[in-house]
């Protein structure tokens, strides 16, 4: 019988002694907190008597429309009315857990861990995490299950009233329909929470009716429109007070030598200063006089060690790609086959800000030994367990309340904010919401990680691609992921005791699309004095910029059209072909003829493909200009088509701004920015027509919240080149 607060769960199997406990059978216990007039059936959804539909969302909505696609998927096989369905974050509990977003990250520090044991565990950890698009590639299957079977126990509910056999009975539109007859599933749901499930569950056949594959309308959307949303900034609570921020240079161990708190003192609505080895804020009634505090507090750091310097940064990566690499990926024999006549190019790119428009911020509240938090966060479990370790109590006495994030791109993965919110909250016994300012984002910010490339080919006499390597030098970004996201982790202590090897994450994207006789992947890893995390395109983002713009120099050097260079080598490849042959039918190619301003790339990742047409030229003050975009997609099956073009647009500006903004330049740990307008991103004036095209795709559904960045600086490159005769071959783009 399907219980309403446990489900049984098995995994996976690894090796050894690592086989019994990972298929152990064990009971996870749920709590959907049903409000009077609702029954929870499973873990995933409760029904009210009035039939609202409520579903548990695991994954932070951030803009990527996870509110929509994943009630989506239950809802269409639970034959729901969209018009019922509602969503609440999820709470901690294993059957939530995401451990394919967490090999996404962690890949680099925890590779030589079985994958088993690595799942195993993060299961049993309890691990919510949004990130690695893999929001409905990793919860697709189990909300199916628990729309069939709340679907199940629904038509055994029915069919007990009319007599019948359940397997007669079908669902539309929230009711459950047996010939004329019709009962609505509220008026069901507390009978059918005691029927028993059948051994298989029966999923839903045919497209009748379905709401998968539908453009409908966003949950969240409503809300965000008219203001009633709330995010972290909104939360208010009886006595709270609000602090601003300071901490040392970035790089380096900072500590806090000096703070004029007396000047504090005089500026009006200030109430208290907090001082830690690491920060200081300040306290007031409102959050300008916190900032106005803060600057009366003109606070001085200590540092040791070396601070952020971008000269240190640029050396570090010629260091690296000096030194011996590690071997990612091989095919055959490259030293053989890279002799005589080599085509070589070198390719960089600079540090990724996330620029996100809600800065880190959270809101604590200390009371009756308890912590409560209300945070934009994609990790609340690893938030939980930061606040925890910095206050020095159990886990089990906070509460977190993961908020809607003003966009994120990664940056919501650290939780500094959430730790120093609740150091400030229990030493004030009142709460406190703290913000950090644009300048303090930016500074500390932990920045997509820079890469350089030495990239080699040769060509037959023919000019069919006989060999490729790339060396690519970059921060191991899924070690320091690893270190500073999961703490104490015991998986994460263990995998650093083992050898390093090439980091999955910061190589994830560098092995090509296409097939060549003979390959060679080497990573290069770099110490740079900027801790680096997980920005939006990840790894792929530098990895496919370097592969899509040497590609294009090889097929010019092989006296080819790079469109068919590349279809040429994509005979495995069906679905990335097409995608090439779309977007230069739809955008009109005209074989990136010298003049055009034309140019073409692409990329698999999370188990999508896209190809993107760029036009683009050089404006009078020399700045790289985009007029028009063309994207194909694969993504497979689209649950809902709409997000799915939003995500993908989304990312296309999102790569057009990594690719022409301006990135902080640090000397002595200070940026040289502080305001999102000295980052120069974008703006709607700036913005090219963007056409995305989906392709019809019975393929499981991929992952689509990363897939529009490393397509686009490629083909902005290649069209610059074929607008000037002169290739651009480093991030951001400056003057030809």
């Amino acid at each position: 019988m399907i219980s309403r607060r446990s489900v049984l769960v098995t995994g996976g199997a690894g090796l050894g002694l690592a086989v019994a406990w990972a298929v152990w059978p064990r009971s996870y216990a749920v709590d959907l907190a049903p409000q009077e007039g609702e029954t929870a059936l499973g873990a995933w959804l409760k029904i009210a008597e009035n039939g609202r539909i409520t579903v548990a969302v695991p994954q932070a909505e951030h803009g990527q429309g996870v509110y929509t696609t994943l009630p989506q998927i239950l809802a269409d096989e639970l034959g729901a009315d969209w018009r019922t369905i509602g969503v609440e974050a999820a709470l901690p509990s294993p059957l939530y857990s995401n451990p394919l977003a967490a090999a996404a990250l962690f890949d680099g520090g925890l590779a030589r861990v079985p994958e088993p044991v690595r799942r195993e565990h993060w299961v049993r950890s309890a691990l919510l995490l949004t990130a690695g698009s893999t929001s409905v590639r990793m919860f697709e299957a189990p909300l199916r299950e628990a729309g069939a079977a709340a679907r199940v126990l629904l038509a055994k509910a029915a069919a007990a009233r009319w007599g019948v056999d359940w397997a007669q009975c079908e669902t539309s539109e929230g009711m459950v329909v047996n010939g004329d007859r019709r009962l609505r599933f509220g008026e069901l749901a507390a009978e059918a929470a005691s029927f028993d499930l059948p051994s298989e569950l029966p999923l839903r056949i045919g497209d009748e009716g379905r709401l998968t594959g539908q453009a409908l309308a966003r949950l969240d959307a409503p809300a965000k429109v008219d203001g009633s949303a709330n995010f972290t900034a909104d939360v208010r609570l009886p006595d709270m007070v609000f602090a601003s921020i300071a901490q040392g240079p970035a790089g380096g161990e900072s500590r806090l030598t000096r703070v004029d708190k007396a000047a504090a003192d005089r500026v009006s609505g200030v109430v208290s200063v907090i001082e830690n080895e690491r920060w200081v804020a300040a306290i007031a009634n409102n959050s300008w006089a916190a900032i106005q505090g803060l600057a009366a507090l003109r606070p001085r750091f200590e540092t040791r060690g070396a601070l952020a310097d971008s000269g240190a940064i640029a050396r570090a990566l010629d260091a690296a790609l000096d030194a011996e690499g590690a071997r990612f990926a091989e095919v055959g024999d490259i030293a053989d086959v890279l002799r005589g006549d080599v085509a070589r190019a070198e390719y960089s790119i600079g540090l990724g800000a996330h620029s996100a428009l809600e800065t880190p911020t959270a809101t604590a509240w200390w009371h009756a030994d308890r912590l409560e938090l209300w945070l934009p966060t994609q990790a609340p479990t690893m938030a939980r367990g930061a606040a925890a370790r910095a206050i020095g109590v159990p886990e089990s006495a906070i509460t977190v309340h993961p908020m809607l994030i003003g966009g994120s791109f990664g940056q919501a993965l650290d939780h500094d904010a959430a730790a120093q919110a609740s150091i400030i909250a229990i030493t004030l016994r009142r709460p406190v919401q703290l913000t950090w300012s644009r300048r303090e984002a930016i500074l500390h910010d932990r920045f997509g990680a820079p890469a350089k490339a030495r990239m080699a080919a040769r060509l037959s006499g023919d000019g069919r691609l006989l060999g490729w390597q790339a060396q690519i030098a970059a921060p191991a970004t899924g070690a320091a992921l690893a270190r500073r996201l999961l703490g104490a982790d015991p998986l994460a202590r263990a995998a650093r005791a083992l050898p390093a090897g090439a980091d999955g994450y910061a190589m994830s994207g560098a092995v090509p699309p296409y097939r060549v006789p003979a390959l060679a992947i080497d990573q290069h890893r770099a110490d740079i004095t900027l801790p680096v995390g997980h920005l939006r395109g990840g790894a792929d983002r530098a990895n496919g910029f370097f592969t899509e713009c040497f590609i294009d120099e090889v097929a010019h050097r092989a006296g080819a059209e790079p469109m068919s260079f590349r279809i040429g080598m994509l005979g495995h490849d069906a679905r990335l072909a097409r995608c090439l042959t779309t977007a230069a039918s739809l955008g009109g190619w005209d074989g990136g003829r010298a003049g055009s301003g034309q140019g073409l790339a692409c990329h698999a990742v999370a188990g999508s493909m896209i190809a993107v047409l760029a036009e683009a030229q050089y404006d009078a003050g020399g700045r790289a200009k985009v007029s028009r975009i063309v994207a194909a997609v694969d993504c497979g099956r689209a649950i809902n088509p709409d997000i799915v073009r939003q995500q993908v647009e989304g990312g296309i500006v999102f790569g057009i701004a990594l690719a022409t903004a301006r990135v902080p330049a640090f000397a002595a740990g200070i940026a040289d920015l502080h305001t999102l307008g000295d980052l120069r991103l974008p703006r709607l004036s700036d913005t090219p027509e963007i056409t995305v095209e989906l392709i019809p795709s019975a393929a499981d559904p991929g992952g689509v919240s990363d897939l529009g960045v490393p397509a686009v600086a490629p083909a902005i490159a290649n069209a610059l080149a074929a607008a000037t005769g002169k290739r651009p071959r480093q991030l951001p783009f400056g003057s030809p």
